[in-house]
């Protein structure tokens, strides 16, 4: 057993017994009403799920296991030589609880290096896809055609304890993380660069990597890479594409088949493809404008244009968030470090001084502050990455950090098949003539 996966099982074992005990003693505790609002509105804010990973502040933002992302920029072991923090640390944060030594992310980038061997057949089926096909549906399609080697599903077959089952989850999930650059790239270069595809440097780290075999040179966006996976990677259990996963996994199906669940979850409109929307927001302000050197009265306007269009700013307001999303912030500190002379860096802070006082005279906006969404495009088109339709990938491949680790962690607490109970409006009106 590896020194990660005992931890984790040390860990959970622990909090399983413990969660049990909270059971027996606590489990007739009225954790707050639910009202017809939330029946109809898409469950919002209703509290019903465990969700060990992260957790989201509405004023301090995502928190994961209790640190801020200033605090994991600070505390997280980095490339030797460089400033960001590799994502390495923080799943193996996310699954155990602690902030891992240099000596443990580099074990963990060496054995993530030994399991991203992908098999050829995902990569013929792959090659019969048309090159212009939506590259979350390449990266779905490949993330299912690799369930052929879930240690999971085999030893389910094989038939096993519910107390093993976190065994092969842990087993599929490092696997899967393992492949993921590997197999986002492979995409990236068949539809964008006809099939130049790039082989692996072992001797960089999982993002790095990544940022490698994208094409992209130099290091800065190789540290933009561990920047972008470090801080995408989770955003606590209730959003669509994590709740979307743990749901799916609730079934007992593998983590191949759960994380693909989730990634349809987050290439819809409303929750992974916001960053495109951003840039290509942006963009067509530029066309319109006709200077990519804007005054803040000409985006003001530009602004007030969009809102009468009975349209919103992409990349403003968050379901959850009351202040300007740390994640942002941690973006907005790169690109005064490295990129302060982009022209589009330069358009996208001074969004950000236009919009939210417009939002706000509104009256009716909650959150008027810039989200994660409305940075990072402008920072991906100035390394050259003009493809919006691939940005959601990106998003994909560190999301499946946060959510393979509280797979994880579902199997090993034993979480139970996830069963809302649904009602007709007929119901609703005959519960309501009842009171």
């Amino acid at each position: 057993m590896d020194l990660l996966k005992k931890k984790f099982h040390e860990k959970s074992s622990a909090l399983k017994a413990e969660m049990r005990a909270l059971l027996k003693e606590h489990g007739g505790t009225d954790m707050g009403s639910v009202t017809l609002k939330n029946v109809f509105g898409g469950m919002r804010g209703v509290k019903s799920m465990v969700y060990e990973t992260s957790a989201l502040d509405p004023v301090e933002g995502i928190r994961f296991r209790g640190y801020s992302i200033p605090q994991l920029k600070e505390l997280l072991p980095s490339r030797p030589g460089k400033k960001e923090p590799l994502p390495e640390g923080l799943f193996w944060l996310m699954l155990v609880g602690e902030i891992p030594t240099q000596e443990e992310v580099d074990w963990l980038s060496d054995e993530w290096e030994k399991r991203r061997i992908i098999p050829d057949h995902t990569f013929k089926v792959l090659d019969t896809l048309a090159p212009d096909t939506h590259p979350m549906t390449q990266l779905v399609i490949g993330i299912t055609s690799l369930q052929s080697r879930s240690e999971f599903s085999k030893r389910y077959a094989e038939g096993m304890s519910k107390n093993d089952y976190w065994d092969p989850t842990y087993e599929d999930a490092m696997n899967l993380i393992a492949c993921l650059p590997r197999l986002a790239s492979y995409i990236y270069r068949r539809s964008f660069h006809d099939g130049n595809h790039i082989e692996p440097d072992d001797s960089l780290d999982w993002a790095g990597n990544f940022a490698h075999m994208l094409g992209v040179e130099g290091d800065l966006f190789k540290e933009l890479m561990r920047l972008y996976l470090t801080i995408h990677a989770d955003h606590e259990g209730g959003n669509a594409s994590a709740h979307t996963a743990h749901l799916v996994g609730s079934t007992l199906s593998d983590a191949y088949l759960s994380f693909a669940g989730g990634m349809c979850s987050l290439a819809g409109p409303l929750h992974g493809l916001a960053n495109q929307e951003v840039i290509k927001w942006v963009f067509e302000m530029i066309e319109q404008i006709g200077t990519r050197n804007p005054t803040k009265e000409q985006i003001a306007e530009y602004v007030q244009q969009t809102l009468d269009q009975g349209k919103v700013i992409p990349g403003y307001g968050h379901a959850v968030l009351r202040q300007p999303d740390p994640r942002f912030t941690a973006q907005r500190v790169f690109a005064e470090e490295h990129l302060s002379d982009s022209d589009l860096v330069q358009i996208v802070w001074k969004i950000f001084e236009v919009v939210p006082p417009i939002l706000e005279s509104l009256g009716k906006v909650k959150n008027p502050w810039p989200n994660v969404d409305a940075h990072s495009g402008a920072l991906l088109v100035h390394f050259g990455m003009k493809e919006y339709s691939f940005y959601t990938v990106l998003f994909a491949v560190s999301r499946a950090l946060g959510v393979l680790a509280a797979l994880c962690w579902a199997r090993a607490l034993g979480t139970p098949l996830e069963r809302p109970k649904s009602v007709t409006t007929a119901w609703v009106k005959e519960y309501l003539k009842s009171l």
